[in-house]
């Protein structure tokens, strides 16, 4: 159980990466990926996959509430590559669209964060390759 939690915790804390990949956090916590996910589903009542995709719809849900960002920034901020993915598991998930979702729910308290401060917020801004070596001059 123990490796399981330490799995977990790995994918909550890395949850936001589309890159994250199941093998490699199954072979951390000492499984196969087939072992790993039937243990999960037993620990935890779903599936690796299915337990990424429900956090992802938390943080996005928690977004479209209060962000002033795109569906599709926020679609990709929470870790989907594919805006139709994420819209559909969206809908499955809520019942409504991430446009119908935003509707529903803003206006209904503060005012929406701007976008830069939600994606700084969000860590929409990742340093890329090379970013270091452009910026290593500017101060001095």
């Amino acid at each position: 159980m123990r490796q399981l939690r330490l799995a977990k915790d790995a994918m909550d804390r890395d949850w936001a990466d589309p890159g994250l990949d199941l093998d490699a956090v199954a072979a951390h916590a000492g499984y196969s990926r087939y072992h790993f996910v039937r243990a999960f589903k037993e620990a935890y009542g779903e599936t690796p996959g299915q337990y990424l995709t429900h956090r992802r719809i938390e943080r996005a849900e928690d977004l479209l509430r209060t962000a002033d960002l795109s569906v599709t920034e926020i679609c990709h901020l929470v870790g989907f590559s594919s805006l139709g993915t994420f819209s559909t598991r969206f809908k499955a998930w809520t019942g409504l669209t991430p446009s119908e979702y935003r509707s529903k729910h803003v206006g209904r308290g503060a005012a929406l964060i701007p976008g830069c401060y939600a994606m700084l917020w969000a860590g929409g801004f990742r340093s890329g390759p090379g970013r270091a070596e452009r910026n290593s001059g500017e101060a001095g």
